[in-house]
């Protein structure tokens, strides 16, 4: 058969996909080396992550940076940082991806400023500020301001680049980690279109934009997804997003032009759903993921990035990135998957499916509409409480065994893995001396600018957040006067205030009538009983800025029902706060959560401080991605427990929390 001649063939081979590695750590010179690394090993975009400071508008100073500076991302305290970064990458020719979204609008005037010094035309920069700042109210925790203030930032970024970078994508709606905080696809899809009604209505509403530019608007907007294992089901959902799209778009704000509302999204596949149990496995899953957003050639993600195969163990290394990297390019350069048209055109299983997911997310999607929009979903706790009974739900299939996990519930046998037999050498390492480095060179940056021209700024900026003027201007002018991330945002939170988003766990239930925790909740009581306390009672804490917090959610709402009285307080607390909340509580059992890696700076803290409120015999327990040999050095300080990812049945995990308070108080 001549194949160059097959009926079923494209005229010609489809152009592949934006390849990128989300990448940053250390400091502003160690990532830029990377990204010159990744550009050569044949990457096609760059994907900058920032470390939890900048993402939470903080300098390296601030108590709560302390351990978080360089760790999961890139720290950028100013203007100098960011010529450091794209130091030598032109950026006028490069595509750029910032995860970034409450500081959205400062990182990107400071990226917009470093390319005019380059004599880059802004219009000629393209890339994407994800910008949605919805789903960290829900997920990420990376928030600063209120809602309505926050939606705010965000149409007055889409506004500035219609004007000034026409190219850039201002949002990327980002259902991502909805799904990891628990989504399902119809969830996800619903959940995710009423986050870009509510931008699209802020942009409309705002006066900026013409009506009839919104098509303009409209396909500048893109998306940014996860895709699970499931892949024929992320097939479906990703071709059920652009078909609700389409229609939203037509109807809800009148865009004819078909080519202006094509879904346009990327994607990194579930970094949460890799397992620290047989770490190997996740190579496989990787790929499948992979398949669910690039198989479909109507559905297909315009940029894809993949995880490494050890993050659920820490930090990947350059290798480990180069293998994901590696995986995107064999299927688009040696397999034929970009030779032939949509593989799914016509078949009635994919249909139905489709028709499924787009039915459920309508709903989902009418329903948070009724409420008044995403705002007030977020605010009333109705996103937030749906999402953590959903991955409740999820747990509890997992630990069933209605779900099978390869290597942590079914399949357990393994042989030694030479992947990890380097132990903390399978990860790459950050320097402790990176946050000494960025706290210094951020404390000589102030030093060294005119303090009039700062204040001058910064007055400005607060007066026009205090009217509808878009910010953008007076934000640009705090860059090229040398205005640090944490005062920007510090500025504006005057103005607007600060934000704590609902924790979810009002009514959510997960145990529900598991054997196992009938058991537990009698040692519970029991326990309880011969304290001659009413209820033990658990403090779970989330200490610094590490935002994520599925687990402590679930380790709550499970406590909970296993008849513990639960204290939580939410996300981003100093050490402090727990401590003062752990005493003036009177609680059995202090629970920390860090997912961030700042474990070996939190936890100390957290121990010290409650030895100098005389507590020293509260226990303590930690859960989080916590490499073996850090979770030696936090027993010997004093940790009672420490958790990790392959602890993944949380009847279990709370049954070991009342055996240490048992131990704790001489209980046999």
């Amino acid at each position: 058969m001549d194949e160059t001649a097959f009926p079923g063939r494209l005229p010609e081979r489809d152009r592949p996909w934006v390849m990128r590695t989300y990448a940053g750590h250390s400091s502003a010179a160690a990532t830029n080396a990377l990204f010159r690394r990744n550009l050569a090993k044949g990457q096609t975009g760059l994907s900058v992550a920032f470390d939890l400071p900048t993402q939470t508008g903080y300098d390296p100073d601030h108590e709560l940076a302390s351990g978080e500076v360089g760790r999961v991302g890139v720290p950028v305290a100013h203007l100098g940082d960011m010529r450091a970064l794209f130091d030598g990458l032109p950026l006028a020719d490069t595509n750029t991806s910032m995860t970034i979204n409450a500081p959205a609008m400062w990182l990107l005037a400071l990226y917009g400023t470093v390319g005019l010094e380059q004599g880059a035309d802004l219009a000629r920069c393209a890339g994407t500020t994800q910008n949605d700042i919805i789903k960290e109210y829900l997920s990420r925790g990376t928030y600063i301001f209120p809602p309505a203030a926050s939606l705010r930032l965000t149409a007055d970024v889409v506004a500035y680049t219609l004007r000034e970078m026409p190219r850039w994508n201002p949002v990327n709606i980002c259902s991502y980690h909805l799904q990891e905080a628990g989504a399902t696809p119809v969830q996800e899809v619903g959940f995710a279109l009423a986050t870009a009604v509510a931008v699209l209505d802020a942009v409309r509403d705002s006066g900026q934009v013409p009506a009839e530019r919104m098509g303009d608007v409209v396909q500048r907007i893109s998306f940014f997804v996860n895709a699970g294992v499931r892949f024929v089901e992320e097939i479906a959902k990703m071709r059920a997003f652009g078909v609700l799209w389409d229609e939203i778009t037509r109807d809800r704000y009148g865009v004819t032009d078909a080519r202006q509302r094509r879904f346009r999204y990327g994607v990194q596949v579930n970094s949460l759903g890799l397992t620290e149990a047989q770490p190997e496995n996740n190579i496989q899953r990787i790929v499948l993921e992979m398949l669910g957003v690039t198989m479909s050639r109507d559905a297909r993600a315009r940029a894809v990035q993949l995880p490494a195969w050890n993050e659920a163990l820490g930090l990947p290394r350059p290798w480990d990135q180069q293998w994901s990297l590696r995986m995107q390019q064999v299927l688009a350069y040696e397999s034929d998957l970009l030779e032939y048209p949509d593989l799914f055109a016509g078949s009635h299983v994919m249909t139905a499916l489709v028709d499924e997911v787009v039915a459920g997310a309508r709903v989902e999607l009418d329903k948070v509409l009724e409420l008044g929009g995403v705002v007030a979903a977020v605010e009333t706790g109705y996103l937030k409480s749906a999402l953590v009974a959903s991955l409740a739900e999820r747990r509890r299939r997992m630990e069933s065994g209605a779900d099978v996990v390869v290597g942590v519930n079914r399949y357990t046998e393994t042989e030694p893995s030479p992947l990890t037999a380097a132990g903390a050498d399978a990860v790459e390492q950050v320097d402790p001396a990176v946050e000494a480095a960025a706290v210094d060179g951020v404390r000589r940056w102030r030093a060294d600018r005119d303090a009039t021209v700062v204040d001058a700024a910064l007055a400005r900026l607060r007066a026009d957040a205090a009217t509808t003027t878009n910010l953008m201007p007076a934000t640009v002018e705090c860059v090229r006067a040398g205005v640090t991330t944490g005062e920007w945002a510090g500025a504006l939170r005057q103005v607007f205030g600060e934000y704590r988003a609902p924790t979810g766990l009002a009514g959510a239930t997960g145990g529900g009538g598991e054997p196992g925790l009938v058991a537990v909740r009698e040692r519970v009581t029991a326990t309880a009983r011969e304290l001659g306390s009413g209820r033990l009672r658990l403090l779970v804490g989330k200490p610094g800025l590490d935002g994520h917090s599925n687990g402590a959610e679930q380790i709550a709402v499970r406590a909970r029902d296993a008849g513990f009285e639960v204290v939580y307080q939410g996300i981003r607390l100093t050490a402090g706060q727990i401590v003062a909340a752990a005493v003036e509580e009177d609680v059995d059992l202090v629970g920390l959560s860090v997912l961030s890696g700042s474990h070996l700076a939190a936890v100390p803290a957290v121990l010290d401080g409650l030895r100098a409120a005389g507590r020293p015999d509260l226990p303590v327990v930690v859960g989080g991605i916590i490499p073996a040999s850090d979770a030696d050095t936090l027993r010997a300080a004093g940790v009672a427990r420490v958790f990790t990812p392959k602890d993944f049945a949380l009847t279990g995990i709370i049954d070991d929390l009342v055996t240490v308070i048992r131990h704790a108080n001489d209980l046999p």
